[in-house]
């Protein structure tokens, strides 16, 4: 199976209401930062590429319909050329200081841990991303969000027009319907993931530690 959908958009730009979204298209499953929780097997494997060791992507990713969110869409050049048919979805927030907030809010408060228990590799993973795709200085929002731009521009760049799909939170299913040639469905978009679930997920999880202590 190869993919039919790459992804190129850095996390929090919609990405898990995107592989939702996807999965109910395609009819199969998205990779997401979600699947390498699921299977901490793949961390060795991306790592390795960030070291300059890429697997062979179509066996690595071949369960996989479409991929969206790091550490896939880290290499969203690599994974263009692998699948060359497949449209490049550019998931973008309408400005980097939106971008930044949320993930100020949620994913960086992982991230700036040192450790992470039963995740450590998971950790190192999270750090070497940040630090190769960002800036090593990417708790700074200047930097951060001027990395956010780079990549963006990059991608619009190095993509064909014809083949990049750009893509806000909020724009529903009728641009990846188009890209793809497929029905617009009758339910609503997903919309999963917000900062506000973060949080309330964080606080049960944290009640739910307290109350077991």
């Amino acid at each position: 199976m190869s993919l039919r959908v790459v992804g190129a958009g850095l996390p929090r730009t919609g990405t898990k209401s995107l592989k939702l979204a996807l999965e109910q298209l395609l009819g199969g499953p998205c990779y997401h930062m979600v699947e390498v929780f699921e299977h901490l097997e793949d961390v060795a494997v991306w790592r390795g590429a960030l070291a300059g060791r890429s697997p062979d992507w179509a066996d690595f990713l071949a369960n996989y319909v479409a991929a969206v969110d790091w550490p896939a869409s880290a290499f969203w050049l690599e994974l263009a050329e692998a699948n060359p048919d497949a449209p490049v979805l550019l998931s973008v927030r309408d400005d980097p200081e939106i971008w930044w907030r949320s993930a100020d809010a949620t994913i960086l408060e992982v991230v700036r841990r040192d450790e992470y228990e039963d995740y450590e590799e998971w950790l190192a993973l999270a750090h070497e991303l940040f630090r190769k795709r960002i800036a090593r200085e990417w708790d700074d929002p200047s930097v951060a969000m001027a990395a956010y731009e780079r990549h963006n521009e990059s991608v619009r760049a190095e993509v064909p027009p014809e083949r990049l799909v750009e893509w806000r939170p909020g724009a529903g299913w009728e641009p990846l319907c188009r890209a793809l040639d497929v029905p617009i469905p009758a339910d609503p978009f997903p919309h999963v993931n917000s900062t506000l679930e973060w949080n309330e997920r964080k606080e049960a999880e944290e009640a739910q530690k307290a109350g077991v202590e």
